[in-house]
């Protein structure tokens, strides 16, 4: 069962809310009047109980609905304390149409340091879309979003980093989705004003009855302007990945015409770089993996990448690249797992 909790409470330093009473973020955008509202949906499944909470920041002027979402996963820290940040500065006078915010989307698996999953059930939210009204609680969040959010975003951003044992370049990324144009055109421009170096486009080839699995993929599905930034790694704060997402999330605000007061800026004066292709290298098998490497690294076919040995220290088989790219992430700590991604390497075709 999913509802909105009707009273008003003060919670600790991280996070402090006004419930609302039971209203739907349809009926709370059509309320009169520039506004912030803080608010929470609580998620309850058998004896499990967590929330999702969302701030609605409404302008004076119409505009589009811009949505920006944190802490899919729970322990990737930058674009959650980015996020944090963004809600200490954006006031409704500065913004034109309404921004939907989700501080952090999967509050248990932040809570208790849980990389990937939800405690709870032991799920993980980023492949969970479209949900579930009466699934697990990573199925109800999932379904709160696509159903109370995604539906009535005009643009939706996806915040992501690298987790506990991803290290990761920074980059913005979009579907190709071929049969929207003009969504697909939206999308690149935006990755373009973010001042971020590098634009990753994604094949897009779902079919209206597919799982989307992934947030800003449901939200493509649904016809949505939809794009994702990753930035950070390791399950750390970098306070120049928190810096480096402020500022893309103000540069998108500003080109969407949701944010009035500021001008674009860039990281640098680098061109984009467009990868349009990735070859996800997959572990053959558990061990212990070595390498040199790190994102950001360029790398070319046939170049071995690494290589993994038994807990004994024999060298059991050479990681080899089968293709020419950039490294966008990889694992970066010892342990691997059969069947995880040790690789995924950008490029251009």
């Amino acid at each position: 069962m999913i509802k909105l909790i009707i009273k008003t409470i003060v919670l600790s330093a991280f996070v402090s809310f006004t419930m609302l009473k039971s209203q739907s973020v349809k009926e709370i955008l059509k309320q009169n009047g520039s506004f912030r509202k803080d608010t929470i949906f609580s998620v309850k499944s058998d004896s499990k109980e967590t929330y999702l909470p969302v701030t609605i920041i409404k302008g004076k002027e119409k505009g589009p609905v811009f949505t920006i979402v944190a802490g899919i996963h729970g322990y990737e820290y930058p674009p959650i304390i980015a996020v944090q940040e963004l809600l200490k500065e954006i006031e409704p006078e500065n913004i034109k149409g309404s921004l939907i915010i989700i501080p952090i989307a999967n509050v248990e698996s932040f809570q208790k340091r849980t990389p990937f999953v939800n405690p709870l059930d032991q799920k993980n939210l980023n492949t969970a879309f479209p949900g579930l009204e009466n699934g697990s609680p990573t199925e109800q969040i999932a379904h709160l979003i696509t159903k109370e959010i995604i539906s009535n975003s005009t643009i939706f951003l996806d915040i992501h980093g690298g987790d506990a044992s991803e290290d990761l370049l920074p980059f913005v990324c979009y579907y190709n989705r071929k049969d929207t144009p003009e969504n697909t055109k939206r999308a690149h421009e935006l990755s373009e004003k973010s001042g971020i170096e590098y634009v990753v486009s994604y094949p897009y080839t779902l079919k209206s009855t597919d799982q989307s699995k992934y947030a800003f993929k449901e939200a493509t599905q649904q016809g949505i302007t939809a794009l994702s930034i990753e930035a950070g790694k390791l399950g750390t704060v970098q306070k120049d990945n928190v810096n480096l997402i402020k500022t893309a999330v103000y540069n998108m605000l500003e080109y969407s015409g949701n944010y009035v007061t500021r001008k674009l800026k860039s990281f640098n004066k680098k061109p984009i770089v467009l990868l349009n292709q990735q070859d996800y290298i997959r572990v053959p098998e558990d061990g212990i993996f070595y390498s040199e490497l790190k994102s950001g690294d360029k790398v070319k076919k046939n170049q071995i990448l690494g290589y993994i040995s038994d807990e004994f220290g024999n060298k059991k088989q050479d990681i080899v690249s089968q293709t020419n790219g950039i490294v966008l992430y990889k694992v970066g700590t010892p342990p691997i797992n059969k069947g995880e991604t040790l690789f995924c390497i950008g490029y251009n075709e």
